[in-house]
């Protein structure tokens, strides 16, 4: 019997030309026609995507809202992204065995949401030798839409880690999955937020993000402000 692969561990080597070209065909062939016909959509913010010439490093962060969001992202940025996905889903007797080949085929990778391992760092540092983004989910799993719960901020320790900024993008309107019979367009709303630095303190990412997030998808949370956070100048009013 074959012994199952560990996916926390992928190589630079797995994200070169004939991976970005069947993830390219995927996105242009079936993601962008599938949400065109079944979703009334609208995408906004795109720019705060960084150029595709840019020096920088950037993860992409998003509330999780249904198996769509990964290729939602992909969809509204047009990059090429390697998903952070929980490590469940990579089980051998995992219910969504096929949509588990799909995303490992796209260069999704595995993490233990509770005590990441050597070997995810190892794997996002070598994603960041080439072309591709990364993509996280900090809620760890698919949640009810409308309030952030079960944050795993250890998004913004990996950010730190490989020195790459945090690009919220808000999934909101959300209104489920496609019907067939009758047939209905569902809708969803997308924007893409502005950077947030990786070299705030993890505890302020975290606020941050969560304000972005329930700012543009209308979510409620309850992640406290940190201390640490300097209020708002108050600018005086002038006369010309």
């Amino acid at each position: 019997m074959k012994e199952q692969r560990n996916y926390n561990r992928r190589y630079a080597k797995e994200y070169g030309f004939w991976r970005s070209v069947w993830y390219l065909s995927f996105l242009y062939l079936v993601a962008v026609p599938f949400f065109t016909i079944f979703y009334k959509y609208k995408i906004t913010g795109t720019e705060n995507i960084p150029k595709r010439n840019s020096n920088g490093k950037f993860i992409y962060t998003a509330n999780h809202v249904s198996i769509f969001d990964p290729f939602l992202i992909a969809f509204a940025t047009k990059r090429l992204m390697a998903f952070m996905a929980k490590k469940e889903l990579f089980e051998a007797d995992n219910e969504l065995k096929q949509f588990t080949n799909l995303v490992i085929s796209l260069g999704a990778f595995a993490v233990d949401r509770n005590k990441p391992e050597i070997a995810t760092f190892k794997t996002v540092k070598d994603i960041f030798t080439t072309k591709w983004a990364l993509a996280v989910f900090p809620q760890g799993g698919t949640r009810p839409y409308g309030k952030l719960e079960g944050i795993k901020r250890g998004f913004g320790v990996i950010a730190k880690a490989v020195k790459a900024d945090i690009i919220p993008v808000a999934i909101g309107n959300f209104s489920g999955y496609p019907k067939l019979f009758p047939f209905k367009r569902q809708t969803v709303n997308l924007h893409i937020c502005e950077p947030i630095s990786y070299k705030l303190p993890d505890d302020e990412i975290t606020y941050r993000w969560c304000e972005e997030i329930s700012k543009n998808a209308e979510y409620e949370h309850d992640f406290p402000k940190p201390e640490s956070m300097s209020e708002e100048p108050v600018l005086e009013k002038t006369t010309v």
